[in-house]
């Protein structure tokens, strides 16, 4: 049995987020004067704020600042919607399951009644209905496998330490790749202290490897170590920082915004647009209709067995 509340007016949120999104068209304007004045047209070199760098940086700072409201706007409806789920769950849950059990009830004593297979198919659904205990698989989630309890849930019903996994006995292919890689690698031939950490932590993978008997792995490290290390990439211009942050907040922007319509379009978020001022007094009225349709439903379900 699905109870939804139904209409989707704005919510009180609708407005922040309107005026905290970024719109771009002053972000947008900035960008298009920053890419002419690259290529030549309408530059003013002599005027330090008609930089093209300059209005880039104000427009990465506009676009922050909108998305910092947005970001706040979205985490408050978020909230809204946590703390009335579960007032929702707390208040309204037992008169649901009670409706759904009245609802079982009702459609068994109908089968019973009548013995038509279609009654009895549709008592069989409306229990289906009802909340049922959890299976195993649910109580014992992660805790249980097909050799029983997992080591980690033995261990706490016993108040016993986990047992480590079983050490492997190398072959003589790991020890050859780890005695290589322990000379080539070994912490005390660095030059610098930045040399030494990198060997330290290269050399403890190399180990976990070589506990595990992992040959593939202990030969990805030899291919890795003789590649050298990474180089950082290459400084960027402070125009590329620029644009790179403006996308970055743009794409924040894009997840923000599908957070914020899964929201609205929620269950919960489509009740709270329902009455945003006072989503408490919302709650009343649903109780109270859902309890004259509880005491509806057990009206029938006695008339029935006086019958």
């Amino acid at each position: 049995m699905t109870h939804e509340a139904a209409g989707v007016p704005t919510t009180r949120n609708d407005e922040d987020r309107q005026d905290n999104v970024p719109q771009g068209s002053d972000d947008v304007q900035d960008v298009q004067d920053v890419r002419r004045d690259e290529a030549g047209e309408a530059a003013a070199p002599e005027d330090a704020e008609q930089r093209p760098e300059a209005r880039l940086a104000r427009a990465v700072q506009v676009a922050e600042q909108a998305l910092i409201e947005f970001e706040i706007a979205v985490e408050t409806f978020r909230v809204e919607v946590e703390n009335f789920s579960r007032l929702h769950h707390q208040k309204l849950g037992p008169m649901y399951a009670r409706l759904d059990e009245l609802d079982a009830l009702i459609a068994e004593a109908r089968a019973a009644t009548t013995g038509d297979p279609e009654d009895e198919r549709k008592a069989r659904e409306a229990r289906a209905v009802v909340m049922p205990m959890p299976g195993v698989d649910e109580l014992f989630h992660d805790w249980m496998d097909t050799d029983g309890l997992s080591p980690e849930a033995a261990a706490m019903l016993t108040e016993q330490p986990v047992r480590p996994p079983k050490r492997v006995r190398p072959s003589e292919e790991a020890r050859r790749l780890y005695r290589e890689l322990a000379r080539k690698a070994h912490p005390d031939l660095a030059q610098d202290e930045v040399e030494r950490q990198r060997r330290d932590e290269f050399i403890a993978r190399v180990n976990a490897a070589y506990g595990r008997g992992d040959v593939e792995l202990l030969k990805e490290l030899v291919a890795e170590w003789e590649a050298g290390p990474v180089q950082p990439p290459a400084p960027l211009s402070e125009s590329e920082e620029l644009y790179a942050r403006l996308e970055w907040l743009s794409r924040r922007k894009e997840l923000l915004t599908v957070l914020a319509k899964e929201l609205e379009d929620g269950a919960i978020g489509s009740m709270l647009r329902i009455a945003p001022d006072d989503p408490d007094q919302l709650l009343e009225d649903i109780a109270e209709q859902l309890l004259g349709e509880v005491s509806r439903r057990e009206a029938e379900l006695a008339e029935m067995a006086r019958q």
